[in-house]
């Protein structure tokens, strides 16, 4: 799969990612500082699906009807690289073929697929 790994996520989960086979473009790693638009625009606009700890692209996709590849949003108690890579091994072990196209929100012990207007 391919995906984008937003600053918020990080570059180990990034790593982590790449380590298992996957096409990963970091923003940490090389775009760091480019705004939100920018991140959503370029994870749209190549196919990536986009990983974030940022509930800004929540709105983006609610309020403003911003289009997406798909997202997962890691809200996540525990900030901890171990604990980010710990959510994406369970939502990737159970859901990889449905986060294409759709807003998911992970915590550490739940998985949600939000409707999409």
């Amino acid at each position: 799969m391919r995906f984008l790994v937003d600053e918020s996520s990080g570059p180990n989960l990034a790593r982590w990612l790449r380590e298992l086979g996957h096409e990963v473009f970091s923003v940490y790693e090389q775009s760091r500082g480019i705004s939100d638009a920018e991140v959503i625009e370029k994870a749209c606009g190549e196919g990536w699906i986009l990983i974030t700890n940022d509930k800004d692209f929540g709105e983006k996709v609610y309020r403003e009807n911003h289009p997406h590849n798909g997202i997962v949003l890691l809200r996540l108690a525990d900030e901890r690289s171990e604990m980010k890579i710990a959510t994406m091994k369970m939502l990737l072990s159970r859901h990889i073929d449905r986060l294409k196209d759709n807003f998911v929100v992970v915590t550490e012990t739940k998985i949600r697929f939000a409707k999409r207007r």
